[in-house]
C-alpha cells in the first residue's frame, strides 16, 4: 500500500499505529464488521464509523515492512504512529524500535477515541489529560532525536493547552484531529446500533467530510496566538483540493487524507495537487506559506461582529425553479418572509426578511438566492 501511494505521487505517509504485543492470551484481534457509513440522499459515505483497533499485525512484521518501505523509497518521509499504556518502558521501547527500522519521525497518537491495548485504555485515555501527554512526550523525547507529531484529539476541554503542554515536553509538530467518537445509526429492525457485530456493537470513531467543520475548528484554535506556534497537520474530512487550501488557510503546515482514499484510491493526490496549484497561480502564491493561516486575521469574537448593517434576501427569478423549498424553510424555519406567486416561484416581503441566511442554503440553484446589504435594498426602493 505505501508503494503504491508513493509511487501514485503522495509526499509521505503515516504508518498505522503500532503496539507492543501483550504476550500470550493478549493478542489485538479486530471484529468483523467494523465499519458502518452514514449517507445522505445522493452523497455517499458523508461519515464512516471505525471500531477498528490498532495494527493486529505481529509487531516485528510491521518493523520488517517499514525497513523495505524506507530502502525503496528513502526520500519520503515515513512517520510512524505509536501507542501504549501510560508506561514508560512502553513508549521508550516502542520509539526506539521504529526508529531503528528507519522511521523518519514517530506520531504519538494520545487521541484514538476507542483506544485499546489489551482491554486497557489508551489513545484518548492520554490525551484528555495535559499532564499525562507532557510526561509521555518527553519519556519518548529522553530516547530519541526523531521529529515527534502528537496526535490531538477533538474531544478535549482545551486543545491549545494540550498542545502547549506537549510542546513544553520536546514534541516537534501536533497533528489534528483524530476521529470523532460516536455511534453513527441504530438497526431500527434489529435495535443494535451499527455496526452490528453478531448481535452486539460499540461506540467507534467518527470520520470523513462531516466531520471537518469541526477540524477546521480545532486547526484555527491551534494556530491562533496562544497556541504552541509548532508546524500543524491537518486532518479531518479532506476530500478535495478546496478542503486542503481551507486547512492551510487556517493556519495547518500540511495536511493528511485517510477516509477519502478509503473511498476513491490513490489517485485522489492528482486533483489534489493539480487543484491547490492551479488555484495558488490564480492567486499568485509561490508557496503554501504565502497564504497559509490568512483566513485567521477575519476570525473575531462574536461580539466585535459588524451589527451596525444588516442584509435580506433577493431572489432572481429567472433561475427559480418553483420548488418552494426556500418557502418552507423560511415559513417553518425562520421568519415567514418568502411567499410563492401566482406563477409557483418565491418571492420575498423585504419588510419581514432578517437577513438569516436559511433560504440561500436550502435552495438548489446556485446564485437563485442571494443576500444583499440593507442600504442597496432602500437605495433601489
Amino acid at each position: 500500500m505505501l508503494y503504491r501511494a508513493f509511487q501514485a505521487g503522495w509526499g509521505g505517509a503515516v504508518y498505522k499505529t503500532l503496539g507492543l504485543e501483550q504476550g500470550p492470551g493478549e493478542p489485538i484481534v479486530n471484529v468483523t464488521p467494523r465499519l458502518a457509513t452514514l449517507s445522505k440522499g445522493r452523497n455517499h459515505l458523508v461519515g464512516m464509523q471505525n471500531i477498528e483497533l490498532i495494527t493486529d499485525r505481529p509487531l516485528e512484521e510491521n518493523l520488517r515492512d517499514i525497513r523495505e518501505v524506507k530502502t525503496e523509497f528513502p526520500t519520503r518521509p515515513l512517520f510512524v504512529s505509536i501507542m501504549a499504556l501510560p508506561r514508560r518502558s512502553d513508549w521508550q521501547n516502542l520509539a526506539t524500535m521504529c526508529e531503528e527500522a528507519g522511521a523518519d519521525g514517530l506520531e504519538l497518537n494520545f487521541s484514538c477515541p476507542h483506544g485499546s491495548i489489551g482491554g486497557h485504555k489508551a489513545g484518548a485515555s492520554i490525551g484528555q489529560h495535559p499532564d499525562i501527554s507532557r510526561e509521555v512526550t518527553a519519556w519518548v523525547r529522553d530516547v530519541t532525536s526523531l521529529p515527534l507529531m502528537v496526535k490531538l484529539p477533538a474531544e478535549t476541554l482545551d486543545i491549545k493547552e494540550l498542545a502547549r503542554a506537549v510542546a513544553n515536553a520536546g514534541a516537534s509538530a501536533v497533528s489534528a484531529i483524530n476521529t470523532i467518537p460516536c455511534i453513527v445509526g441504530v438497526d431500527v429492525d434489529t435495535f443494535v446500533p451499527l455496526p452490528v457485530v453478531w448481535g452486539r456493537s460499540t461506540p467507534g470513531g467518527y470520520s470523513g467530510p462531516a466531520i471537518k467543520p469541526i477540524a477546521l475548528k480545532k486547526i484555527a484554535d491551534l494556530a491562533s496566538g496562544d497556541g504552541a506556534d509548532l508546524p500543524i497537520s491537518g486532518i479531518g474530512g479532506i476530500t478535495n483540493w478546496r478542503d486542503a487550501v481551507e486547512f492551510f488557510l487556517l493556519g495547518a503546515t500540511t495536511v493528511q487524507v485517510c477516509t477519502s482514499v478509503m473511498h476513491y484510491g490513490y489517485r485522489t493526490i492528482d486533483q489534489l495537487k493539480d487543484g491547490v496549484v492551479t488555484w495558488m497561480q490564480q492567486h499568485g502564491f509561490s508557496a503554501i506559506e504565502d497564504f497559509r493561516g490568512r483566513a485567521l486575521r477575519s476570525l473575531a469574537e462574536p461580539a466585535e461582529l459588524d451589527r451596525s448593517r444588516q442584509a435580506v434576501a433577493v431572489i432572481d427569478r429567472r433561475l427559480c425553479i418553483g420548488d418552494g423549498l426556500c418557502y418552507v424553510a423560511c415559513r417553518d424555519g425562520g421568519h415567514q418572509a418568502i411567499r410563492i406567486s401566482e406563477d409557483r416561484l418565491a418571492e420575498v416581503e423585504k419588510e419581514k426578511c432578517k437577513g438569516c441566511g436559511l433560504c440561500v442554503e436550502v435552495c438548489p440553484i446556485e446564485g437563485c438566492i442571494v443576500l444583499e446589504a440593507f442600504d442597496e435594498r432602500q437605495n433601489e426602493d
